[in-house]
């Protein structure tokens, strides 16, 4: 079943979440909103476990279990990173999470370029993961199971990435302000965020990107994939590049009127609009 809302950072927005969060499970005396889930939050590019803690604190208060593991050579964990430190890694970075913490029934959510990476976990650990969501996210399929496809004749990368690599950290890592400003994250109207995100950014191992992503049994398909688009993104809103497929009828399609870091601008709608997808 298809779902499409636009929900606003105001208390419209809220009031239209509240009611699309209520359900036919309702007959059943229990909403979407009681229910208790596991979500496990990834980060995206150049960010940590650390962007997610604001959701987290709020769906912990509901009652909601939650992890948000930092990525090998991302945030606090940069001090490991390495020009080998790749897609493979930051899978196997989550998969841990699954396996040892010994989690079922996952809502697994995955930001920007980490679409990519809870796509090759699922892969892995399909029957342990209830639902996949794309925040803003990067869907891989046939013909884009990297952040940057080569060209199909010659394996070469584009021209725009062979310009980026030039100006790489020791050759491997990416570094975000030499390519982007901070409005990619959030507006000029956030002050406080701007000097969080100025001190908390890292570069990221660029190999995470270039790695191609190899399916055994079908990645996001027929996990309830969902797509939740942050169009209140002003500076290159997400594109139908990172979308894909996700406008296809048996995804469930949300768009937030929050920037790209909304889960760091509107922390209470996004926790809403995650607890909400349970039931």
């Amino acid at each position: 079943m298809r779902r499409r809302d636009i929900l606003k950072g105001s208390s419209a927005g809220l009031a239209a979440l509240g009611l699309a969060q209520h359900t036919s499970a309702q007959n059943e005396c229990a909403s979407a909103a009681t229910q208790i889930a596991t979500f496990v939050l990834v980060h995206g590019t150049w960010h940590g476990g650390w962007v997610w803690q604001d959701v987290a604190n709020r769906l912990r208060a509901m009652g909601h279990r939650v992890y948000t593991p930092t990525c090998t050579g991302c945030g606090e964990r940069l001090h490991l990173t390495g020009p080998d430190v790749g897609l493979e890694t930051h899978i196997t970075d989550i998969a841990q999470v699954l396996e040892f913490e010994d989690l079922d029934n996952v809502v697994l959510v995955g930001h920007s370029f980490s679409g990519i990476t809870i796509t090759g976990v699922a892969d892995r650990y399909r029957e342990r993961i209830d639902r996949i969501v794309f925040f803003d996210a990067l869907v891989p399929r046939e013909g884009r199971m990297s952040g940057v496809p080569r060209d199909p004749d010659t394996g070469d990368f584009p021209d725009w990435w062979k310009a980026r690599e030039a100006h790489f950290i020791d050759g491997y890592q990416m570094d975000l302000w030499q390519d982007y400003p901070m409005e990619m994250l959030v507006p000029d109207t956030y002050p406080e965020l701007s000097a969080k995100l100025r001190r908390l950014i890292t570069p990221h191992p660029a190999k995470q990107w270039t790695d191609e992503l190899v399916l055994k049994h079908g990645g996001w398909e027929g996990l309830n994939p969902t797509y939740i688009h942050c169009v209140g993104q002003t500076y290159r809103q997400s594109s139908d590049l990172m979308v894909g497929p996700a406008r296809g009828l048996d995804w469930t399609f949300i768009e937030l009127d929050v920037p790209r870091d909304g889960m760091l601008t509107h922390p209470d709608l996004v926790s809403n609009t995650l607890s909400g997808l349970i039931g």
